[in-house]
């Protein structure tokens, strides 16, 4: 049998007790009670989310990788973070990869017991070319998904770093973790959904872990997404706003300038800012590690 009664996450939330006798507006007031207390969950652990994100951008910048590793709702919100780094951060789609008990058909449809195969985990970290370099987050709201495991215990097994992300106190899954993060969010208002408040302090950390990072290699400049990669309308009106923003320029200044840096919102700020040719921008945008704000900085 499979003890659930010490998890915190499967625990009955008596604030919710009688939420099927409630009307639709306090229905939901119960829940948006419940949901507020997410954010303060996170606030008592943000030292160790600080510490997982220098290590993770330390990885990186050696050439290392960022996987997370979930099963259900907690592997597709890894994969929801990991597919957002491309087009918000012009990053290899291979730099931040999400892998999900069951692979990709578990996506969108449950795959009934993936998770509780932990050789499985090794496979998959295997064939999307895990290496002792990269980093690995394991993600599971319980904290004793098998699947998450054994991922864990493989990275960790072979010299990779390794972050585990739980909801309940003493996570099975800390053992193979270097650092653990967990955000206690106590019984859920349906019993044992942690797709509710787990699942939702599982998004906030894994979002604090990517655009940290992101920040740190000058992906951001000010609070401007300087990287973004225009691959539709509705980012390539929003390359030109962040040119315009960031250099007081109108419109059809930063169409101009955009053109003339094929598209990087940072180099074409750079070019509007310094007066350089592109190539020149490029040089400079590489000595300083892909950071504006230095770049910027030497022209003075």
């Amino acid at each position: 049998m499979i003890e659930l009664s010490d998890l915190t996450t499967e625990r009955r939330n008596p604030r919710s007790a009688h939420i099927d006798e409630l009307s639709t507006l306090d229905m939901l007031a119960v829940i948006n009670e419940e949901d507020k207390t997410i954010a303060f969950a996170i606030e008592r652990i943000l030292p160790q989310i600080a510490e997982a994100v220098d290590l993770i951008a330390s990885r990186l910048a050696q050439g290392g990788h960022l996987f997370y590793l979930g099963a259900g709702t907690s592997g597709r919100l890894g994969i929801l973070d990991a597919v957002e780094c491309p087009p918000t951060y012009s990053t290899p789609p291979e730099l931040v990869q999400g892998l999900i008990a069951g692979g990709t058909p578990a996506i969108f449809r449950a795959q009934e017991g993936a998770e509780d195969d932990p050789h499985l985990a090794e496979k998959d970290l295997r064939e999307h070319g895990f290496r002792k370099q990269d980093v690995l987050v394991g993600i599971a709201a319980s904290g004793r998904t098998p699947y998450v495991i054994g991922g864990l215990k493989y990275a960790h097994g072979i010299g990779a770093a390794t972050i585990s992300l739980a909801c309940t106190p003493s996570p099975a899954i800390a053992e193979f973790a270097d650092i653990s993060l967990t955000p206690v969010t106590g019984p859920e208002v349906v019993t044992g959904s942690t797709r509710m408040k787990a699942g939702t302090a599982q998004k906030m950390v894994l979002n604090m872990l990517s655009t940290a990072t992101m920040i740190k290699f000058g992906k951001v400049y000010g609070n401007l997404m300087v990287d973004v990669k225009a691959s539709n309308q509705k980012l390539e009106e929003r390359a030109r706003r962040i040119v315009m923003d960031a250099t007081g320029c109108n419109r059809e200044e930063a169409i101009a300038s955009l053109e003339k840096a094929e598209g990087s919102a940072k180099l074409a700020i750079l070019l509007r800012l310094s007066g350089l040719e592109a190539e020149e921008g490029r040089k400079l945008l590489a000595e300083s590690g892909g950071r504006l704000a230095p770049a910027i900085t030497t022209l003075r």
